[in-house]
């Protein structure tokens, strides 16, 4: 067996040999190892029910943590549905799951709800398998675990380099997981996603306790498994890449018929909404306000390519908006549920904005003693929103209960409560 053949199984893991990120990790000894095959294979990839009950039994009897990986089709199809599920764990080895022929995981998501689920970047997969009947009670992400603890770079084939000494492929992250049948390299480098994850949730949680750093992370991860899905966002149609180009509210309203006649396509297709109609060409239609076919034709991004059929469909959402009444047209902006821009602060309230320069660099001083990212100690929003409207007491007990109304975490608050408490006195003088 050459190195290069040899598995994460018969190889010592390497660890981070107790030198915290901000030293610098201790780099695993000699050259990084390819990881080129799973230990055990790659696994049959599960599409009958008979095949995913003998896995559901598996995993049920399994040992420990559960790794969980979901592979989606973003930029392919719509939505963020999951084209693939993969896992791990001792006793059971690894599965791979194809959630369009069993669209129905809750059983196995049952059968391992009381295992911790370690997941890395969870946020990102956990909407996707909520949608099929999987949703975890405890969860160890190894992204989060990897800020807290001052990693520079916590994608997962970095961490895994950098803490375990193995390099996995990363070349089909970005494919259309919705391809069937899944090509055999696809499947080795969905396996080797999660061949590792349980041994990096280890030694990252070795890492995190030596920096006294656990009970945060807990707390953090906690937070994630137990929040409700997100609701669905106001207005999407406003988040159109250029719509700062688009001043005019009639304008605005082009931009929203065009964005909901293509979504609506886009799902019927079940096709990336991209691939239907660029952002581009709906904001360019929204400027030039095409009086017909012909001249939305002249328009960049709905050329020769597109169909008559298509360019009248478009031609018609542009026409629906030029014909709306001033009262049904959307008004500039959303309406703002918080304070305002801070670039408007300054103008608007002076010593709010003395309040959060203060205190931005209060918190930022912090996290880089505490050597994590300043989004991760606590949310930019959250700041904001103290500084802009402050309890009317400056002490600790009323900012800590105003961070916790803001959803702070409990290691969050005993951290950032002392600073902010100074900041927004000195930036009320």
């Amino acid at each position: 067996m050459t190195d290069a053949q040899e598995t994460a199984e018969d190889r010592p893991l390497r660890t981070t040999g107790g030198a915290p990120p901000d030293e610098g990790v201790a780099a695993p000894e000699g050259e990084p190892i390819p990881l080129l095959e799973p230990r055990e294979g790659i696994p049959d990839v599960i599409a009958d029910e008979d095949s995913l009950a003998a896995v559901v039994a598996a995993f049920a009897a399994g040992r420990g943590p559960v790794a969980v990986d979901a592979e989606r089709a973003s930029g392919y199809r719509y939505g963020q549905r999951a084209y693939l599920v993969q896992l791990r764990r001792e006793g059971a080895g690894s599965a791979l799951i194809d959630p369009i022929a069993c669209p129905d995981l809750s059983g196995l998501g049952a059968a391992i709800a009381d295992a911790e689920w370690v997941l890395h970047a969870a946020t990102q997969d956990l909407p996707c398998l909520r949608e099929i009947g999987m949703i975890p009670t405890r969860i160890f992400d190894t992204e989060l675990a990897g800020r807290l603890a001052g990693f520079p770079r916590v994608g997962l084939g970095a961490m895994v380099e950098s803490v375990l000494g193995y390099v996995l492929e990363k070349g089909h992250s970005a494919v259309d997981w919705s391809t069937r049948p899944l090509p055999e390299p696809w499947l080795r480098y969905a396996a080797l996603d999660v061949e590792l994850l349980v041994d990096l949730r280890d030694s990252l949680e070795k890492e995190l306790d030596r920096q006294g750093k656990l009970d945060w992370a807990h707390q953090e991860f906690d937070a994630i498994a137990s929040a409700p899905p997100a609701p669905p966002r106001k207005d999407p149609w406003r988040r159109t890449s250029g719509m700062h180009k688009v001043r005019r509210r009639r304008q605005m309203a082009v931009v929203r018929e065009l964005w909901t006649a293509r979504d609506k396509v886009a799902q019927r297709r079940d096709v990336s909404p991209g691939k239907v109609l660029g952002d581009a060409a709906i904001v360019e239609a929204a400027l030039a306000l095409p009086p017909n076919v012909h001249a939305l034709r002249q328009l960049h991004g709905f050329g020769n390519r597109a169909s008559q059929r298509q360019l009248e469909q478009w031609q018609a959402a542009v026409d629906r908006a030029k014909e709306l009444p001033e009262s049904e047209l959307p008004q500039p902006g959303q309406q703002l549920t918080g304070p305002p821009p801070p670039r408007s602060w300054a103008d608007r309230d002076p010593a709010a904005a003395a309040r959060l320069s203060a205190a931005r660099a209060a918190v930022t001083a912090l996290a880089e003693e505490l050597n994590m990212p300043q989004e991760n100690l606590i949310t930019p929003d959250t700041v904001r929103r103290v500084c802009w409207e402050p309890p009317a007491t400056l002490d600790a007990t009323s900012v800590a209960a105003a961070l916790a109304g803001y959803g702070a975490r409990t290691w969050q608050i005993e951290q950032v409560t002392p600073v902010l408490v100074e900041a927004l006195a000195a930036g009320a003088k």
